[in-house]
């Protein structure tokens, strides 16, 4: 059956094989040949191709048992739709030279916006993901005319730094934190200005300026969303991936897909419930860059400048090394609770700050899990996330992508195809 030879290719499709044509062998995808579900297995081979960077029609017809006529007009039709472009025939093998065939980064072009407590964040991306421009704005809180002013300033500039116009952009995604108006306590934020948000169309008001079909996610959501569509694939397929940002916030992979939950929210881990320590009991009171903001401030340092994405972080110590610290306590008993409700084989560290402070965190994190009671869990897969400020831009950008060409298990119905 199509759904449980999908499961057997998802499942082993993470080991660590360096010959793309022995892991497709080893990991086959079966499709059908019935024309009804064409639609799933041209998203099946662009998802191939996402993943292996390029692939040959052999190649596909051996990875995923649909007839080699089947595969030939599925690569027909993503050709004609200027999704795929030919890379040079591979010669030396017996036989006539095999053509494979990869992404065409121009197919399609996304703007990506992220709407965060502290910072604007505006890219635009081709098909492949790679940010073509970029531009970020920090602020102390955020409201809707800054926003729109932001937004209708910079967005004309930067399509014109990525060589586009208007016409070339197929779609706009946008990573807000839900209810945004909330929380105001937590960063000190003037609640008049922030209720502003409770009522505001994002979507009607940036549509006005930059006239495409606009998607609107929760930002922990994006975050994990690119992480899944843009990072090394090695993601496993059930994954907790904790993003640290002003607040700290994250998503939920299950089956290999992004679960976003019935509110759109699944995720937002602030309000776990941790071992009281002075500050709080909430996740978000200890594992959230505005902690390390106060404790900047405390020592007569700009809380602000960690938002600087030239800034060296290391010239915040010994409050960097205090906030990592409990931040990765309270991370490792958020973790372990997550663990208690769903068996998750892999956690993902991302979030705002430098690689190698989120490689601190994490070697901190895995030190404090060695500690703890893992009865009735397993010690899960510890990874860094790859993208870490740009995450929730670049997520937002990858919606389209991600909804339209890839496949979602969580949504499919296979019916009687086999």
């Amino acid at each position: 059956m199509l759904k449980q030879a999908l499961v057997r290719y998802i499942s082993v499709q993470d080991k660590a094989l360096d010959d793309k044509e022995e892991r497709l062998r080893l990991t086959p995808v079966k499709g059908s040949n019935q024309v009804r579900v064409r639609g799933f297995n041209e998203r099946l081979i662009l998802n191939l191709i996402r993943q292996y960077g390029q692939l040959t029609k052999a190649e596909a017809t051996r990875a995923t048992g649909l007839s080699p006529n089947a595969i030939s007009m599925i690569f027909r039709a993503l050709e004609d739709e200027k999704l795929l472009l030919r890379d040079e025939p591979i010669r030396g093998k017996i036989g006539q030279p095999s053509t494979p065939l990869r992404l065409n980064p121009s197919a399609r072009h996304y703007v990506g916006l992220k709407i965060g407590r502290r910072s604007f964040d505006l890219v635009v991306i081709d098909f492949t993901g790679k940010i073509l421009a970029r531009k970020t704005s920090q602020h102390s809180h955020p409201t809707p005319a800054r926003m729109l002013a932001f937004f209708r300033d910079e967005v004309r500039p930067l399509l014109r730094t990525a060589h586009l116009r208007r016409t070339d952009i197929d779609a706009l995604g946008v990573a807000v934190p839900s209810d945004i108006w909330q929380w105001t306590d937590d960063f000190d934020a003037p609640k008049a200005e922030m209720e502003a948000w409770r009522d505001f169309d994002v979507a009607s008001a940036l549509h006005k300026i930059l006239p495409v079909p606009v998607s609107i996610e929760n930002d922990g959501t994006a975050a994990c969303r690119a992480e899944l569509v843009f990072g090394p694939h090695t993601l496993k397929q059930d994954v907790i991936y904790f993003f640290i940002g002003t607040l700290i916030g994250g998503g939920i992979v299950l089956n290999g897909r992004v679960y976003v939950g019935r509110r759109g929210n699944s995720g937002g881990f602030g309000p776990l419930r941790v071992p009281d320590e002075p500050g709080g009991h909430r996740l978000v009171d200890h594992a959230s860059l505005v902690v390390l903001e106060k404790l900047i401030s405390g020592q007569g340092q700009d809380p602000f400048s960690i938002y600087d994405e030239e800034f060296v972080w290391t010239a915040l110590e010994p409050a960097l090394s205090q906030w990592i610290s409990r931040a990765a306590r309270s991370l490792a008993h958020a973790i372990i609770s997550s663990l208690s409700v769903i068996d998750f084989e892999a956690v993902v560290i991302d979030g705002a700050m430098p690689a190698d402070c989120r490689s601190r965190l994490l070697r901190e994190i895995d030190g404090e899990l060695s500690r703890l009671d893992l009865q009735g869990v397993m010690h899960p897969d510890l990874s860094s996330g790859h993208f870490g400020t740009v995450a929730r831009a670049l997520g937002a950008a990858s919606y389209r992508i991600a909804t339209d060409f890839m496949i979602d298990q969580n949504a499919l119905h296979f019916g009687t195809a086999n």
